[in-house]
C-alpha cells in the first residue's frame, strides 16, 4: 500500500493555535503518512459574490485536497458553544465547489479549548454540520483537549498520557478505515 494521504483542517486561523498543534500531533501518532494542513482562510461566503466571481480558487484547491486524501482530521476550538466561524464558513464554501470531496471519506474530529470541557459542545455541533456531506465519521474515542494552552511540551507533543493514549487509538481506528 502506498503512503496514506492525511489532510488536517484546523478551525483556528491563529498562528500557534492549539487545534493546529493537536492536528500535527494526531498526524504524528497516525504514523507514516503524507500529511497536509488545508488552508481555510477563505472570504466570507456570500451567494452574490459567488454568482459574480464563482468559487474562489483557494476553495477549489481545498476541496480537491480533501478529495485526494485517504482520510481527514478536523480539530475545532469552541467559540460561544460551537465551532469557529472560520470552520463553518470553510464547510459552506467547500460544499459549493464542483468537487464533492466528503462522501464516504473517513474523518476523525477532535477539539482543543482553554476550558475544562475541551470543546466538547463545539465538536458535537461540528458532527451535525458534517451530516449532509455523508463522510464516515469515527465515533470515538472522543478527543476533547481541555486546558489546551498548557497541554503541549516545547516540541509540540501532548503531555497528558491519557490524551496520547486516546489520540493514538483514534488514529489507529482512522488508519483502519483506509
Amino acid at each position: 500500500m502506498s503512503t496514506p494521504k492525511l489532510v488536517g483542517i484546523s478551525g483556528s486561523l491563529r498562528s500557534g493555535a492549539t487545534n493546529t498543534m493537536l492536528l500535527a500531533e494526531a498526524a504524528r501518532l497516525f504514523g507514516d503518512c503524507d500529511y497536509t494542513l488545508a488552508d481555510i482562510n477563505f472570504p466570507l461566503y456570500n451567494g452574490d459574490d459567488e454568482a459574480v466571481s464563482g468559487v474562489p480558487a483557494a476553495v477549489t484547491a481545498a476541496a480537491q485536497l480533501i478529495a485526494d486524501a485517504d482520510a481527514v482530521i478536523i480539530s475545532t476550538p469552541e467559540y460561544n458553544k460551537g465551532p469557529s466561524g472560520a470552520l463553518k464558513n470553510a464547510l459552506d464554501w467547500i460544499s459549493r465547489a464542483d468537487v464533492k470531496p466528503w462522501g464516504g471519506k473517513p474523518v476523525a474530529v477532535m477539539s482543543a479549548a482553554a476550558g475544562r470541557a475541551g470543546g466538547e459542545r463545539a465538536q458535537m455541533v461540528l458532527r451535525g454540520f458534517m451530516v449532509p456531506f455523508r463522510p464516515v465519521i469515527l465515533q470515538g474515542p472522543e478527543i476533547h483537549l481541555a486546558g489546551s494552552g498548557s497541554a503541549f511540551d516545547d516540541n509540540g507533543h501532548l503531555t497528558g498520557e491519557i490524551y496520547v493514549k486516546e489520540l493514538t487509538a483514534l488514529m489507529q481506528d482512522l488508519r483502519g478505515l483506509i
